[in-house]
Protein backbone atom coordinates (compact mmCIF):
# COMPACT_ATOMS: atom_id res chain seq x y z
CA UNK A 1 0.00 0.00 0.00
CA UNK A 2 1.79 3.56 -0.98
CA UNK A 3 1.73 5.97 1.57
CA UNK A 4 3.12 8.83 -0.35
CA UNK A 5 6.31 9.11 1.74
CA UNK A 6 9.52 8.09 0.04
CA UNK A 7 13.02 7.74 1.11
CA UNK A 8 14.77 10.89 -0.04
CA UNK A 9 11.95 13.60 0.47
CA UNK A 10 12.01 16.46 3.24
CA UNK A 11 9.60 16.30 6.36
CA UNK A 12 9.38 20.52 7.39
CA UNK A 13 7.68 20.93 10.08
CA UNK A 14 4.78 23.71 10.14
CA UNK A 15 4.42 26.34 12.17
CA UNK A 16 1.55 24.47 14.50
CA UNK A 17 4.47 21.52 15.58
CA UNK A 18 5.53 22.48 18.93
CA UNK A 19 7.36 19.27 20.33
CA UNK A 20 10.59 21.32 21.07
CA UNK A 21 12.48 17.93 19.16
CA UNK A 22 11.02 19.26 16.32
CA UNK A 23 9.73 22.94 16.38
CA UNK A 24 11.01 24.19 12.63
CA UNK A 25 12.82 21.46 11.88
CA UNK A 26 13.51 20.02 8.35
CA UNK A 27 13.84 15.89 8.21
CA UNK A 28 15.31 13.94 5.28
CA UNK A 29 13.69 10.70 5.21
CA UNK A 30 16.52 8.26 4.84
CA UNK A 31 14.52 4.74 4.99
CA UNK A 32 10.94 3.94 4.97
CA UNK A 33 8.99 0.85 4.79
CA UNK A 34 4.73 1.12 4.86
CA UNK A 35 4.79 -1.54 7.54
CA UNK A 36 8.03 -1.17 9.29
CA UNK A 37 8.13 2.89 9.54
CA UNK A 38 10.15 6.02 8.88
CA UNK A 39 13.73 7.17 10.14
CA UNK A 40 14.74 10.21 9.22
CA UNK A 41 17.63 12.99 10.09
CA UNK A 42 16.97 16.48 11.24
CA UNK A 43 19.06 18.57 8.83
CA UNK A 44 18.70 22.22 10.62
CA UNK A 45 20.35 21.33 14.57
CA UNK A 46 23.97 21.80 14.49
CA UNK A 47 24.93 21.52 18.00
CA UNK A 48 28.46 22.69 19.60
CA UNK A 49 30.30 19.74 19.38
CA UNK A 50 32.92 19.47 17.37
CA UNK A 51 33.25 16.48 14.95
CA UNK A 52 36.93 16.03 16.00
CA UNK A 53 35.87 15.51 19.68
CA UNK A 54 33.70 12.52 18.74
CA UNK A 55 34.80 11.23 15.64
CA UNK A 56 38.44 12.29 15.07
CA UNK A 57 39.00 10.36 11.92
CA UNK A 58 36.50 11.82 9.85
CA UNK A 59 36.58 15.49 11.60
CA UNK A 60 38.81 16.48 8.49
CA UNK A 61 36.21 15.08 5.73
CA UNK A 62 33.19 17.07 7.10
CA UNK A 63 31.33 20.01 5.39
CA UNK A 64 30.99 23.31 7.29
CA UNK A 65 30.01 23.46 9.82
CA UNK A 66 32.12 21.04 10.75
CA UNK A 67 30.02 19.80 14.28
CA UNK A 68 27.83 16.95 14.88
CA UNK A 69 24.22 17.73 14.26
CA UNK A 70 21.41 16.22 16.42
CA UNK A 71 19.65 13.80 13.83
CA UNK A 72 16.75 13.46 16.22
CA UNK A 73 15.60 12.61 19.64
CA UNK A 74 16.24 8.86 19.04
CA UNK A 75 19.71 6.98 20.30
CA UNK A 76 21.88 10.22 20.97
CA UNK A 77 24.43 8.22 21.51
CA UNK A 78 24.55 6.86 18.08
CA UNK A 79 26.55 8.56 14.91
CA UNK A 80 25.23 8.06 11.47
CA UNK A 81 26.79 10.29 8.36
CA UNK A 82 25.77 11.46 5.15
CA UNK A 83 27.82 11.68 2.44
CA UNK A 84 27.21 12.89 -1.13
CA UNK A 85 29.71 11.34 -4.00
CA UNK A 86 30.04 12.13 -7.73
CA UNK A 87 29.25 9.78 -10.40
CA UNK A 88 27.93 6.56 -10.39
CA UNK A 89 29.54 4.14 -8.14
CA UNK A 90 28.50 2.74 -4.79
CA UNK A 91 32.25 2.77 -2.90
CA UNK A 92 32.65 -0.20 0.00
CA UNK A 93 31.74 2.14 2.87
CA UNK A 94 28.78 3.73 1.31
CA UNK A 95 25.31 2.85 0.75
CA UNK A 96 22.75 5.55 -1.67
CA UNK A 97 19.40 6.48 0.04
CA UNK A 98 17.98 5.59 -3.17
CA UNK A 99 15.79 8.12 -3.43
CA UNK A 100 14.61 10.92 -6.42
CA UNK A 101 17.29 12.18 -8.61
CA UNK A 102 17.81 15.18 -6.55
CA UNK A 103 19.39 13.23 -3.97
CA UNK A 104 20.55 10.02 -5.62
CA UNK A 105 23.72 10.66 -4.97
CA UNK A 106 23.79 11.11 -1.32
CA UNK A 107 24.10 7.94 1.15
CA UNK A 108 24.64 6.50 4.56
CA UNK A 109 28.38 6.22 5.23
CA UNK A 110 29.57 3.61 7.09
CA UNK A 111 32.04 5.54 10.42
CA UNK A 112 33.47 1.75 11.16
CA UNK A 113 35.23 2.11 7.94
CA UNK A 114 38.21 3.85 7.06
CA UNK A 115 37.86 6.98 6.14
CA UNK A 116 40.59 6.93 3.62
CA UNK A 117 38.10 4.70 1.74
CA UNK A 118 35.75 7.60 1.13
CA UNK A 119 37.88 10.45 1.06
CA UNK A 120 38.96 10.53 -2.39
CA UNK A 121 34.91 10.08 -3.70
CA UNK A 122 33.60 12.50 -1.07
CA UNK A 123 32.01 16.02 -2.19
CA UNK A 124 30.69 16.34 1.19
CA UNK A 125 29.54 14.68 4.48
CA UNK A 126 27.93 15.42 7.44
CA UNK A 127 27.40 13.82 11.30
CA UNK A 128 24.12 13.20 12.80
CA UNK A 129 23.81 12.31 16.69
CA UNK A 130 21.04 10.70 16.75
CA UNK A 131 18.00 10.32 14.51
CA UNK A 132 14.17 10.66 14.26
CA UNK A 133 11.97 7.59 14.02
CA UNK A 134 8.17 7.15 13.19
CA UNK A 135 6.35 3.55 13.44
CA UNK A 136 4.33 2.30 10.64
CA UNK A 137 1.44 4.50 10.71
CA UNK A 138 2.81 6.81 12.82
CA UNK A 139 4.33 10.02 10.17
CA UNK A 140 1.51 9.66 7.70
CA UNK A 141 -0.88 10.13 10.95
CA UNK A 142 0.97 13.11 11.59
CA UNK A 143 0.42 14.46 8.22
CA UNK A 144 -2.55 14.41 7.97
CA UNK A 145 -3.00 16.11 11.51
CA UNK A 146 -0.86 18.93 9.80
CA UNK A 147 2.51 18.70 11.47
CA UNK A 148 4.38 17.95 8.59
CA UNK A 149 4.78 19.44 5.44
CA UNK A 150 6.33 17.07 2.43
CA UNK A 151 8.51 18.24 -0.60
CA UNK A 152 11.50 17.33 -2.08
CA UNK A 153 14.55 17.08 -1.75
CA UNK A 154 17.86 19.14 -2.81
CA UNK A 155 21.38 18.03 -2.28
CA UNK A 156 22.16 20.95 -0.87
CA UNK A 157 19.60 20.91 1.74
CA UNK A 158 21.71 18.01 3.35
CA UNK A 159 24.47 20.42 3.31
CA UNK A 160 23.39 24.01 3.99
CA UNK A 161 26.25 26.52 5.05
CA UNK A 162 23.75 28.27 6.86
CA UNK A 163 21.32 25.54 8.41
CA UNK A 164 19.94 27.49 10.84
CA UNK A 165 18.14 29.38 7.58
CA UNK A 166 17.12 25.86 6.15
CA UNK A 167 13.28 25.88 7.05
CA UNK A 168 12.54 29.20 5.77
CA UNK A 169 14.79 28.45 2.25
CA UNK A 170 12.75 25.01 1.72
CA UNK A 171 9.65 26.52 2.33
CA UNK A 172 9.88 29.93 0.34
CA UNK A 173 11.41 27.80 -2.78
CA UNK A 174 8.26 25.60 -2.67
CA UNK A 175 6.34 29.02 -4.05
CA UNK A 176 2.62 29.39 -3.35
CA UNK A 177 0.90 29.01 0.39
CA UNK A 178 4.62 27.15 1.56
CA UNK A 179 6.21 30.29 0.32
CA UNK A 180 3.84 32.44 2.55
CA UNK A 181 4.31 30.21 5.45
CA UNK A 182 7.96 30.56 5.51
CA UNK A 183 7.26 34.19 6.32
CA UNK A 184 5.74 32.46 9.72
CA UNK A 185 6.76 34.72 12.72
CA UNK A 186 9.04 32.58 15.70
CA UNK A 187 5.98 33.76 18.40
CA UNK A 188 3.15 34.67 16.35
CA UNK A 189 2.04 36.56 19.88
CA UNK A 190 4.61 39.31 19.42
CA UNK A 191 2.44 40.71 16.55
Amino acid sequence: MEDGIRVGQLLVATPQLDDPNFRRSVVLVVEHDVDGGTLGVVLNRPTEVPVDRVLPPWAELVTGPSVVFQGGPVALDNALALARLPGEGEPLGWRALDGGSEVARVGLVDLDAPPGLLAPELLQLRVFAGYSGWAAGQLRAEIEEGAWYVVPAEAGDVFAGDPKRLWREVLRRQGGDLAFVSTFPDDPTLN
